[in-house]
């Protein structure tokens, strides 16, 4: 179909929303609970831990471009990115299930699957993320449509983020509840991946021009880009500090709440609640403000919340997930404002050089992201090593110290609030906003 820029239909909208079941559970799951199950349940010490769980996903660094040159060069009577989340969804939903089945205690195991998992992950998500960009021209209509994705987001990080340890206790904790919890998951992401392809059948796929012809020439071309440059950068690294906390979530609750059972949970649903209530407010946010000013306002209300929480050793309980709640609605801003402005930067390059090359900048943004949230577990592993943290193969945390507590605390807290403030720095210099992509749009057709 064609290029349209008037409004999508509702039920495009909620069909692409769909694919956020697929990329919040991926995304949440094993920052959540893979560093938790390999050092309390496998025994694996806290920095190799760390390395295990970064070592998978840094890879995705190389094969996300390469996901998104190919998808870029796909033709089918499907479109060129549809056909991917078929198979790219279909195949995280096995192998994730597959990382939590180890047939013995074995972290190498773990790494090798997560790693193959991370693959099929980015066959999906780079021609995902590739879409909007394709779906609408419409300035307005990429941030509607990115806060019915965002919002369904919301919900799958939700349900499992929260429902993931519970099913992991319910289940006896240890291996048995850890293999039914990846069945749990590999069922969310299955359902996401029917939602997106079912739901996104007919819809606008624009027209997929030539591409680079070489990935070196994709990453120039990225380069030459620099409102894209400085978007991905700060999105890396609020996404580092933002994995950085969400890995330490479980240790937190454990450690600092003295709430094993039910901690984690409560803490996910108070930072997900307030977020889905506050997603109307920010689409209005943004339509005053622009999306740049209120991305640096998401991102500085995500940042002042984290460090607040670091007064949680003298705060009622109560306090403290009040003031997640706020964490969740800085996040919510963060994901809206950042996953509209990258349409923009595509449109522009498109403008700019005859040349709509979606899938090399999805790849490029997607494997920044996903680098960004490996590093979050792997920072967070490295401050539990340093603060001696001690590991364990009992399926419990061992007892800890007052300084490995400590590290617990700075790691949830501190730590991601500066990682988060600092990355707003790198927007210095972004300039798009409708005008000029617009003005853009117009010389190339003079040009024309």
């Amino acid at each position: 179909m064609g290029h349209p820029s008037e409004s999508l239909p509702g039920r495009v909208r909620a069909g692409y929303a769909l694919g956020s079941l697929v990329t919040g559970a991926f995304g949440t799951v094993p920052g959540l609970l893979l560093l938790p199950y390999l050092t309390d349940t496998l025994g694996v010490t806290a920095g190799i831990a760390g390395l295990l769980v970064l070592a998978p996903k840094a890879w995705d660094v190389l094969i996300n471009p390469v996901a998104g040159r190919i998808s870029d060069r796909t033709r089918t009577r499907w479109g060129a990115r549809r056909p991917f989340l078929l198979g790219g969804g279909l195949a995280v939903a096995v192998l994730f299930a597959a990382i939590f089945a180890a047939p013995v205690r074995s972290g190498v195991y773990v790494a090798v699957v997560f790693l193959a998992t991370a693959t099929a992950y980015a066959f999906y998500q780079v021609p995902y993320v590739a879409m909007p960009a394709e779906m609408t021209d419409d300035y307005a209509e990429r941030t509607r449509l990115m806060t019915w994705r965002v919002a369904l987001l919301a919900v799958a990080i939700l349900v499992s983020g929260a429902l993931a340890p519970m099913v992991t206790k319910r289940f006896g904790d240890g291996i048995p509840g850890h293999r039914a919890m990846g069945v749990f998951v590999a069922i969310l992401i299955l359902l996401g991946t029917a939602g997106s392809f079912l739901g996104t059948r007919g819809a606008p796929t624009g027209r997929v021009l030539e591409s680079e012809s070489s990935l070196g020439r994709q990453l120039r071309t990225a380069r030459d880009n620099g409102a894209f440059t400085r978007l991905l950068i700060c999105f890396i690294v609020q996404a580092a500090g933002i994995a950085t906390m969400l890995a330490g979530v479980s240790y937190f609750a454990t450690q600092i709440l003295r709430d094993p059972d039910t901690g984690a949970t409560v803490l996910f649903a108070c930072f997900v609640g307030p977020a889905l209530l506050v997603m109307p407010l920010w689409s209005r946010v943004g339509a005053r403000l622009g999306k740049l000013r209120a991305y640096v306002l998401a991102s500085l209300l995500f940042a002042a919340a984290a460090a607040l929480i670091g007064l949680a050793p003298v705060l009622p309980p109560a306090a403290t997930y009040v003031v997640t709640g706020l964490v969740g609605c800085g996040y919510a801003g963060q994901q809206v404002f950042g996953l509209a402005m990258l349409p923009d930067c595509i449109a522009y390059d498109a403008a700019r050089t005859g040349r709509r090359q979606a899938g090399v900048f999805t790849g490029l943004w997607t494997a920044g992201e996903t680098f960004g949230l490996a590093l979050g577990p792997g920072i967070f592993a490295l401050i539990l090593a340093g603060f001696g943290y001690v590991s364990s193969d009992s399926g419990t945390a061992a007892a800890q110290t007052d300084t490995a507590r400590l590290g617990v605390l700075l790691g949830f807290t501190v730590v991601p609030a500066v990682v988060v403030a600092l990355a707003l720095f790198t927007l210095r210099g972004y300039d798009l906003d409708e005008a000029r992509l617009s003005q853009e749009g117009e010389a190339r057709e003079r040009v024309a």
